[in-house]
């Protein structure tokens, strides 16, 4: 690691608020993310489509899910360039609050029964409203803990924001199960609001946590210098477009996780016949280990590296998807969880642990949140169509498992090529972090003097 000895020293953070507040914000997003999609399969139809065929009513439910995604890159744009240009806490208190009204109120509101139509246009425009604060949320909670960590423990302080992702997952699941157990009638009528309400006690505790949380020294020291960028998206294309190609590649090893979530679960129940709380429980188990890997990849990548504990977990994914379709295409319950687990609890999680250090790592602190939000979620948005993809080329042929399985490998590659050319960074000190052009560019003002 270098140092510059006339440089200022950099004020203290506060690494363990900061992650603690990344932690719960993701937990709350992704609560939010399961428990809309359960909704959406179990009760939305009914409830805010109750004047279409049943088979419709589903589809424009399910399509309702679907809808918070198209709000994404818009909430990167804009909450990328609040989060450079104000500050990243104003980013994150604005994104908590955004997404946790947004839950509450879809817990309140009236149904087709008693408004009409006005009830799924409700319930969309929440969607997007939900989509677009999670545009910004983990990108602005990366930053936020990345720049407040030492540098020796980025890795480790920001795997947090992943874990919490995790932690959302496993509460969802288990806020639903009983809810589910309702009788028809309450389900439909009280019971399946419960778990949005419930929504209201995280959003109370991250308000709270992130409020009191100190703007990040670097920023701070951005601004007091004059140097904070007026328009961060401008300088982010102009100057880093090259990181934020290398985010995009990087991010569709999302599609490890979408084709584990979406695509073996569909294939095991419809195609092969398994039982479906079994391929649930995999999913659950897997979340449950992940939520302890996560933190130790992290650290292992502090100490010796991000490129090598990334490539381990994406190659290793990308061997074990065969062995896990495979199993499934078998139904060997035994190996389905065994294989299960390893890939998604425990390799996956390698990826997991480096992607929020690494990536904004790749820009400083000028456009870090606008690069992190921007490129992340163009890669996941090309991600989330890796199981359409895979189940429109493989078909019904009794070798889709395998089809499907290279399919995931092949944009595992493209993760791969684009880690494998980046630049380690787990040594280079938080000031001199950015990309070759940002580096040409300091040159230049040196040397202009």
């Amino acid at each position: 690691m270098t140092t510059h000895p006339n440089a200022p020293a950099r004020p203290a953070g506060n690494p363990r608020k900061a992650a603690t507040a990344a932690w719960i914000g993701s937990a709350l997003e992704y609560y939010d993310f399961f428990i809309y999609g359960t909704a959406a399969a179990l009760v939305f139809g009914k409830v805010f489509f109750g004047g279409s065929d049943p088979i419709l009513a589903t589809v424009l439910a399910i399509g309702t899910f679907g809808v918070g995604y198209l709000a994404r890159p818009l909430g990167a744009l804009v909450l990328g360039h609040m989060g450079d240009r104000f500050g990243r806490k104003r980013v994150l208190v604005l994104t908590v609050l955004l997404m946790g009204v947004a839950t509450f109120v879809v817990g309140c509101l009236p149904t087709y029964e008693q408004i009409g139509a006005a009830a799924p246009v409700f319930l969309v425009i929440l969607r997007l409203l939900q989509g677009f604060s999670a545009g910004g949320e983990q990108s602005g909670a990366n930053s936020m803990t990345l720049e407040h960590a030492p540098d020796d423990r980025r890795a480790y302080f920001t795997s947090f924001t992943m874990s919490g992702t995790q932690a959302g997952q496993i509460l969802a699941t288990g806020v639903f199960i009983p809810v589910a157990l309702l009788p028809t009638d309450q389900l439909l009528t009280w019971g399946w609001r419960l778990p949005f309400w419930l929504s209201a006690v995280v959003v109370v505790a991250a308000l709270i946590i992130r409020r009191t949380l100190e703007e990040t020294p670097a920023f701070l020291a951005e601004r007091a210098e004059g140097a904070v960028a007026q328009a961060p998206l401008g300088v982010l294309m102009r100057r880093h477009w090259r990181p934020l190609l290398r985010v995009i590649c990087a991010a569709v090893i999302a599609s490890v996780s979408t084709i584990f979530t979406v695509y073996a679960l569909s294939y095991a129940t419809n195609d092969i016949g398994l039982d479906r709380a079994a391929m649930l429980w995999v999913g659950v188990l897997a979340n449950v280990v992940a939520l302890f890997t996560i933190p130790l990849w992290g650290r292992l990548a502090d100490r010796i590296g991000r490129k090598p504990v990334f490539l381990f977990g994406s190659i290793g994914c990308a061997v074990l998807i065969f062995g896990y379709l495979g199993a499934i295409a078998a139904g060997s319950y035994l190996w389905i969880f065994v294989v299960g687990i390893l890939m998604f609890g425990v390799i996956h999680s390698a990826t997991a642990g480096v992607w929020p250090a690494f990536y904004a790592e790749w820009f400083p602190t000028k456009v870090r949140l606008s690069g992190i939000a921007l490129g992340t979620q163009i890669g996941f948005a090309i991600a989330g169509f890796a199981p359409t993809i895979a189940t429109a080329v493989a078909g019904q042929s009794e070798q889709a498992w395998l089809i499907v399985a290279a399919i995931t490998a092949g944009f595992v590659v493209i993760n791969v090529i684009a880690i494998a050319t980046a630049k380690e960074t787990y040594r280079t000190p938080l000031s001199e972090l950015g990309d070759a052009d940002a580096a040409d560019a300091r040159r230049e003002a040196v040397h202009a003097r």
